[in-house]
């Protein structure tokens, strides 16, 4: 556990109308006594209006409402100080320096006080990374996401979890020292069909991680399509900007190009790409190709443009990208007189069809509705909590593994069968905290903001 006393400016940088700075650790109180020309600390959790002076100068740095947290009573579990200052730079960084040059105190790093209110138990792993989300957030379903982990969700799922297979592993640990003769295949028989409907349920919940992943860093859409097909033209109408340069020339776009947007409160990441042709691409535009291809592997959903000109003809570079996934954007249709579309000609398993025309927005409205309808359909809400993290999907797949060796062993080997079960408890508590994380800790808590 940290002993010494840091600090950090916890509001956005830059003029403010109020600036927060927190302190943390055994000396946050006496750094208050001292700003405050020794003053007594007010009463914990209530504010006090105070003028703050610097220790060294006499120097006047502001006149702030400050308030005291003791410890065990906050966020760290520490003694924490909170002081609100009026947010202009010189008043913010004379607070800084003055807070500085204190003997005890240091400046925090990235997610310290996060850490610290780990390792106090005042958050656990899961908690302290849906407190991140959040303040990253950027749409309200992320925001929604965000808040059930920091109230515990995940954490309630996953310790569940290694609550029962502790119990499990209690019970087939008694059996190895006290056989039951009354069961042919021992305790592992008994707990079988437990465990394995708990398997079912971490990979129920392991399928559901890629929706997870996409309400956390946005839902891919991939637009496709040959050059000159209208993919950035397209791409600039739906972010309503100048995203993508725009051009009759072949090739124009060779590399990939990213805008963010929101979709009825959903992220989403439209991608633009490099057309698709199989001749006739120098070495940066076949580089441009691949890249296209690689997304389009990784999209959760490809808009595959094909011209009016061409219709219905579908150019056979892009054929490959057509059926589940996948909605087909004719482009240009003010180019055709009277342009109309067969349903026969339509490909089936699309996610859906549409026809546009940027230059006189023809279809536009349509199909910027219909792309939110998709992507809110396919991100809605749902009852158990999403999975959003790498590192949770990697650690519950190693507890599947676990699991379906204790199957194999459950039955002859009762030693293997124990031990199996150790081990997936192990690793739904690396998830939490409860176990093996302190080589995780630095890359978690890093990614936080300074001053939180």
């Amino acid at each position: 556990m940290a002993t010494d006393t840091i600090f950090a400016l916890s509001s956005g940088a830059g003029v403010a109308g109020v600036a927060v700075v927190r302190l943390s650790g055994p000396r946050a109180g006496a750094a208050l006594e001292a700003l405050t020309s020794g003053k007594a600390r007010p009463e914990p959790r209530k504010a006090a209006l105070r003028r703050l002076t610097d220790p060294a100068t006499a120097a006047r740095l502001d006149e702030a409402l400050v308030l005291y947290f003791e410890g065990p009573a906050s966020f760290t579990g520490e003694d924490v100080v909170e002081l609100h200052l009026h947010g202009g730079r010189a008043v913010v960084g004379g607070v800084i320096e003055a807070l500085g040059a204190m003997k005890g105190l240091r400046p925090a790093e990235p997610g310290e006080f996060s850490r610290r209110a780990f390792e106090h138990g005042k958050l656990d792993l899961t908690e302290a990374e849906g407190l991140n989300d959040l303040i990253h957030a950027q749409t309200a379903a992320q925001r929604e996401v965000a808040l059930r982990q920091m109230d515990g969700a995940l954490r309630t799922l996953y310790e569940g979890w290694r609550t029962a297979l502790v119990s499990h592993l209690a019970h087939l640990e008694a059996d190895i020292d006290f056989p039951d003769e009354d069961l042919p295949e021992g305790v592992a028989g008994a707990v079988r069909p437990e465990i394995a409907r708990l398997r079912q349920s971490i990979e129920a919940h392991l399928a559901d991680g890629r929706r997870g992943r996409a309400l956390r860093d946005g839902y891919r859409i991939v637009i496709l399509g040959e050059p000159n097909a209208g993919k950035s033209t397209l791409m600039n109408a739906l972010a309503k900007s100048d995203v993508a340069i725009v051009s009759d020339e072949a090739g124009t776009t060779r590399d990939v190009l990213e805008v963010q947007l929101d979709l009825g409160g959903y992220p989403v990441r439209l991608i633009d790409t490099a057309g698709l042709r199989d001749e006739g691409a120098g070495a940066i535009e076949a580089e441009g190709i691949r890249r296209a291809r690689a997304r389009a592997e990784e999209a959760d959903l490809r808009l595959v443009l094909v011209r009016a000109d061409d219709w219905p003809q579908i150019p056979k570079g892009v054929t490959e990208w057509l059926g589940e996934g996948a909605f087909l954007v004719v482009t240009q249709a003010d180019r055709t007189a009277m342009f109309h579309v067969e349903q026969k000609d339509v490909p089936a398993d699309l996610v859906g069809f549409a026809a546009v025309s940027a230059k006189t927005e023809h279809g536009l409205d349509d199909l910027f509705a219909r792309l939110g309808d998709h992507v809110m359909d396919a991100m809605a809400p749902r009852e158990a909590p999403s999975l959003t993290r790498l590192r949770h999907a990697q650690a519950l797949s190693e507890t599947v593994e676990h699991l379906v060796r204790f199957e194999t062993n459950a039955g002859f080997d009762a030693v293997l069968a124990a031990e199996d079960v150790r081990m997936a408890a192990r690793a739904l508590g690396r998830i939490t905290g409860r176990v093996g994380v302190e080589d995780l800790l630095d890359v978690i808590f890093s990614d936080f903001c300074i001053g939180k």
